[in-house]
């Protein structure tokens, strides 16, 4: 009976310690899953516009808002999706348009990254009226320097619905992601980024 016994309370011990292995196994593969289809949302803004799309946008997502220079390198290159936002402040530049932590990031930090596999979809801020010659410029600059780095940009969007003279921001006849104008089209922007939103999931994003 002793023997009886100790053999059963081996098993069930054997039994236990694998189930336990095996839950804890499965846990680390889930997490590690997770954190690799992680979707992220940064922005910079010199008025507050860019950051009111930017709630828009994460109410649509559940994403929370990150400033771009509070984020690290680590912090964009662990993401497989970004949605990037950035004003256009400097009109008719050729680089460094959104006069804002964008432009750190853009020239100092992105060129030493592989975003290759990583899709990144660019909102920007513009206003129509006042600087209709350079609408949403930031927009073209952040498409031509996320794709140098090799990553994938999605999200593009209709010129229809705008009133504007020229913008460096349209590729193949359309804008390269989404352009809001809270100056002229405030009333519009929330509808846009839900809308929008919807598209990048159409797109593959994982939100």
């Amino acid at each position: 009976m002793k023997f009886t016994a100790i053999v059963l309370a081996l098993a069930m011990g054997t039994a236990s310690a694998f189930t336990t292995t095996a839950w804890t196994r499965q846990t680390r593969r889930s997490a590690k899953s997770a954190m690799s289809m992680k979707a992220a949302l940064f922005y910079s803004t010199t008025t507050g516009n860019t950051e009111t799309c930017a709630g828009y946008i994460a109410e649509a997502t559940g994403l929370s808002p990150v400033d771009i220079g509070d984020a690290s390198a680590d912090d964009v290159t662990s993401c497989d999706d970004l949605i990037c936002g950035a004003p256009t402040w400097h009109t008719g530049a050729d680089e460094q348009r959104s006069g804002t932590e964008w432009d750190s990031f853009l020239y100092d930090t992105l060129p030493g990254m592989d975003l290759s596999g990583k899709k990144v979809a660019i909102f920007g801020l513009g206003d129509q009226a006042g600087y209709g010659d350079n609408f949403c410029d930031a927009m073209g600059e952040l498409y031509d320097l996320f794709t140098a780095a090799g990553a994938t940009v999605v999200g593009a969007t209709s010129t229809d619905g705008y009133d504007h003279a020229d913008t460096k921001s349209i590729r193949d006849g359309k804008f390269v992601g989404m352009p809001f104008d809270e100056d002229n089209q405030y009333d519009m922007s929330e509808d846009r980024a839900k809308s929008w939103v919807e598209q990048l999931k159409g797109e593959g994003m994982s939100l």
